[in-house]
C-alpha cells in the first residue's frame, strides 16, 4: 500500500508539473488572466482543488517549476534496467523453437515487442544525461533482483517442449517481479519526471504480465 500511494503521489506530482507550463499567448481563462499585460505571454498554473488558477510570467513559472535533475536512484535503475531487459529478450528469443504452446511463444513476443523499444528509449535518456564517472563503475548486476544465473539461462536454453514452458514461465515470472520491485524504488527515490514516467509504464505492462504468466502456470 505504501508504494501504491508513493506511485500516486508521484504520477501526480508529474501532472502538476506539467500543468504548470501550460504556456498561453494572451489567453485568459476563467479570469486567471485579467493581470496579464494585453498580448504579452503568460503561464497558467493550476491552483490546488478549489483555489483558482494563477497566472504567471514564463520567468515566474520558470522559477517555480520543480528540479527535475536526474539523481543517483533515477541513474542506477536505468542503467540496471537496460541490462535486466536485455536478458529477458535473451530468455524470450529462445521460446519461437523450443516453447510447446502458443500461449508462452505469443507471452514471449509481447515481451520482446515491449522491452525492446523500453531499451531504446533508456538508452537515449542515458546520452541525455552521463552518469558521472565516479558512479559508473563495476557494479554487480546479479545483485538486480529477478536476473536468472548464468545456470538457470544454461538450463532454458537446454529445455525443450513443456519442460522449456515451465521453466520460462517460472524464470519471467521472477524476473518481472524483480523489475516492479526496481520499478518501485526509482519512483520512491528518484527525481526525474522521464524516469518515473518509464518505471510507471513497467509496474503496469510488467504486473499485468506477471498475472497473465501465473495464470498460465
Amino acid at each position: 500500500m505504501d508504494m501504491a500511494n508513493a506511485l500516486l503521489g508521484r504520477i501526480l506530482g508529474a501532472a502538476l508539473t506539467a500543468g504548470l507550463l501550460f504556456t498561453l499567448a494572451g489567453c485568459r481563462q476563467d479570469g486567471a488572466a485579467d493581470d496579464a499585460r494585453d498580448g504579452a505571454p503568460v503561464v497558467v498554473a493550476p491552483g490546488r482543488p478549489g483555489e483558482k488558477a494563477r497566472t504567471l510570467s514564463p520567468e515566474q513559472a520558470a522559477r517555480e517549476r520543480p528540479d527535475d535533475s536526474p539523481n543517483a536512484a533515477d541513474q542506477t535503475y536505468v542503467r540496471h534496467m537496460i541490462e535486466h531487459h536485455g536478458q529477458a529478450l535473451t530468455m524470450s528469443a529462445l521460446a519461437p523453437t523450443r516453447a510447446s504452446t502458443d500461449g508462452v511463444k505469443r507471452v514471449a513476443e509481447r515481451i520482446a515487442a515491449a522491452q525492446r523499444p523500453e531499451i531504446g528509449a533508456m538508452e537515449k535518456w542515458r546520452a541525455r544525461h552521463p552518469e558521472p564517472s565516479a558512479d559508473a563503475g563495476p557494479h554487480d548486476h546479479g545483485a538486480m533482483p529477478g536476473m536468472a544465473t548464468e545456470r538457470q539461462l544454461a538450463d532454458l536454453a537446454a529445455a525443450k517442449g513443456a519442460d522449456f514452458d515451465r521453466l520460462f514461465l517460472s524464470l519471467m515470472i521472477a524476473h518481472h517481479e524483480g523489475a516492479v520491485k526496481m520499478a518501485g524504488e526509482a519512483l520512491a527515490g528518484g527525481n526525474n519526471v522521464a524516469v518515473e514516467e518509464m518505471a510507471t509504464e513497467v509496474v503496469a505492462t510488467q504486473s499485468a504480465e506477471i498475472h497473465r504468466m501465473r495464470a498460465m502456470g
